[in-house]
């Protein structure tokens, strides 16, 4: 049985408007993510990644054009309403970790329950079991300074995954690490894409997007590429 699509995004452009001249990003993008899928972002700096990023992160609407979310378009959604689907349904992994350096890990991982009123008593064990899932059972009372640089994204990681959401968004998720730490990162990774799931990654880095199964690469604010790794090659997905 096919997957279902977790996101569609149908025509979808953003402009930004400085006064007296408007700046096209985003320049009508077509194409769908599958559920359970592993999907790397690329292209160069100005091609359109980062604001393709704050979209499929709720963190910014397009200026046209549909972006269905599971089952719900968001593009029309007001601040209240995206800032619940970015709390429920998007799993953040951010380059520079963005943890609370006065938490321990638990608290930490805790962070996107407690925005919803949920208490960490009630949830420490769920957190906990976030912890141990990403290798840091025996680092749950530690805070970031007591942490290396990969042991706090995996943080990050734990963190992304306790809401149990519809996919994770990482946003140069290895681009502090150093190239060992880097490949454990992307392993934990590889593990949650076996667990069926949905992983986008926004990278610049090659050997990010090596372990992904397809690869869209953008280019002024377009689709450049859009291709399967399958067996180790590279197919292109035909355009419609």
């Amino acid at each position: 049985m096919a997957s279902r699509n977790i996101i569609e995004l149908r025509n979808l452009a953003k402009t930004y408007d400085l006064g007296t001249v408007q700046v096209p990003a985003l320049k009508g993008l077509d194409f769908e993510i599958k559920e359970g899928s592993y999907t790397a972002i690329m292209g160069p700096s100005g091609s359109g990644k980062s604001t393709l990023l704050n979209i499929l992160g709720c963190l910014d609407r397009p200026t046209s054009g549909a972006y269905v979310l599971g089952e719900d378009d968001v593009a029309g959604m007001s601040d209240k309403e995206l800032s619940h689907i970015r709390g429920t349904r998007i799993g953040f992994i951010f380059q520079s970790y963005n943890l609370i350096q006065q938490l321990d890990v638990v608290e930490n991982i805790h962070l996107p329950l407690f925005y919803q009123g949920k208490d960490i008593k009630e949830y420490y064990d769920h957190c906990a079991k976030m912890a141990k899932k990403v290798g840091l059972g025996d680092r749950l009372e530690h805070r970031p300074m007591e942490l290396s640089g990969g042991q706090q994204q995996r943080v990050a990681v734990a963190r992304a995954l306790v809401n149990e959401p519809l996919m994770l968004l990482a946003d140069e998720p290895t681009g502090n690490l150093d190239s060992s730490t880097e490949a454990e990162i992307l392993n934990v990774l590889d593990e949650l894409h076996r667990e069926g799931r949905t992983l986008v990654v926004v990278t610049h880095d090659d050997a990010v997007a090596e372990r992904a199964e397809r690869v869209i690469r953008l280019k002024d604010g377009l689709v450049d590429e859009d291709s399967l790794h399958t067996s180790n090659d590279i197919r292109e997905i035909p355009q419609e």
